[in-house]
């Protein structure tokens, strides 16, 4: 018999219980029917929760604001719904309904319409919130246990304080720079705001890195680290520029080449920036346009008619100008924030939060992060 009963009026009511669903399957039809058993303390000895309860008891959690009026107002009408249907002063609004009411005797049924109808009076009282109210409550109503503030505003958006924490910085460690550090900075960074884009990823981290060294220093010893590979790179391809030159003239002269795709036109400048690049060490920026495709192995032998030139170093071209496209920036693991600023902002951001009297936990978290102590504050 019970095998024939709806899911939501066999469901267990007690444990740890999963139910998955899609969009538009009936999950808040669900969740209210699963609310009507919880007040009328309905089910079987193994499906029950054992007591009947009250909204005060009962949590409901969900994602959005929006979703937990939805979910409320739903919720309170089906309570009314059933009371009426429990006094005989209705259809029933559904089978549900109906299947339910049958499993108590008719002279139960004034009893049961009297809970129905006090849950919903109590509806405005009823833990129904999206994850981050509901820790915002109980940070609310256990401010001891947790270490936070009586009165607290709840700041799902922190940008005007990570602008603040992030502006902070730049004045901190930025405003000191000069020389070469100060021109990264400034190709890279630019403004305050532009570093708050790359830093918003950096508060999600547990354990920043403090262990790297004040900011100019990194700057310096990664700039080093950047001129040096740039040498390595560079060192071969004055010679390669010249003997690779030489083999495309050869080729376009006995006619070995598509002169569609390889005409002096075409490489003779790839040389020439190539062993101009190579042989000034202040030369960063190389830009050969098709040259960087056309110079690999593949390149040529497309261009070439007949079997292209094994020339020793055309295995390396890919390489090396691949390794170039990669060496004007500083790795990304320094990224976008750099000691003591990848440890800082966030104990900066920490203790401005007592300041703020905000939560920090955000939606989608189940967990709040506890607020700091009202000491961390200092101006």
């Amino acid at each position: 018999m019970s095998e024939t009963l709806p899911l939501a009026l066999r469901f267990p009511l007690r444990g740890s219980q999963l139910i998955e669903a899609s969009a538009g399957t009936g999950k808040t039809f669900t969740i209210s029917a699963l609310y009507l058993r919880l007040v009328l303390g309905h089910g079987t000895v193994d499906t029950a929760f054992g007591e009947p309860l009250l909204p005060p008891a009962i949590l409901v959690v969900t994602f959005t604001d929006a979703a937990t009026k939805e979910l409320r107002d739903r919720i309170r009408a089906r309570l009314a719904q059933a009371a009426r249907y429990f006094r005989e002063e209705c259809p029933a609004p559904d089978g549900l309904v109906e299947t339910l009411r049958e499993a108590w005797p008719v002279d139960q049924w004034p009893l049961c319409a009297n809970r129905l109808d006090v849950a919903a009076q109590w509806m405005d009282e009823a833990a129904v919130s999206t994850i981050h109210g509901w820790c915002q409550r109980m940070l609310r109503e256990h401010a001891f246990d947790s270490g936070s503030l009586f009165t607290q505003t709840l700041e799902p958006d922190h940008s005007d304080l990570l602008g603040e924490v992030v502006r902070d910085y730049w004045r901190r460690f930025c405003y000191p720079l000069a020389g070469p550090a100060l021109q990264w900075v400034d190709s890279q960074w630019g403004t305050p705001d532009s570093l708050a884009a790359k830093a918003r990823p950096l508060f999600a981290s547990a354990e920043p890195d403090a262990a790297l060294g004040e900011l100019s220093l990194l700057i310096d010893r990664e700039l080093q680290a950047r001129e040096q590979a740039l040498e390595q790179i560079k060192a071969p391809w004055a010679d390669w520029a010249r003997e690779l030159r030489e083999v495309c003239r050869a080729a376009v002269a006995q006619k070995q080449v598509d002169g569609r795709k390889m005409q002096a036109r075409f490489f003779e400048p790839w040389f020439d920036k190539l062993l101009a690049w190579a042989q000034d060490p202040a030369q960063t920026v190389l830009d050969l346009g098709t040259g960087f495709t056309r110079l690999t192995p593949e390149g040529m032998a497309e261009a070439w008619k007949g079997e292209p030139p094994e020339h020793p170093h055309c295995p390396r071209c890919k390489r090396c100008l691949g390794n170039w496209r990669h060496c004007p920036t500083l790795p990304a693991r320094r990224l976008p924030m750099l000691p003591p600023g990848s440890a800082w902002p966030s104990m900066r951001k920490s203790a401005s939060a007592p300041r703020w009297a905000s939560t920090t936990c955000s939606p989608g978290s189940t967990t709040p992060s506890p607020a700091p102590p009202a000491t961390a504050w200092r101006n």
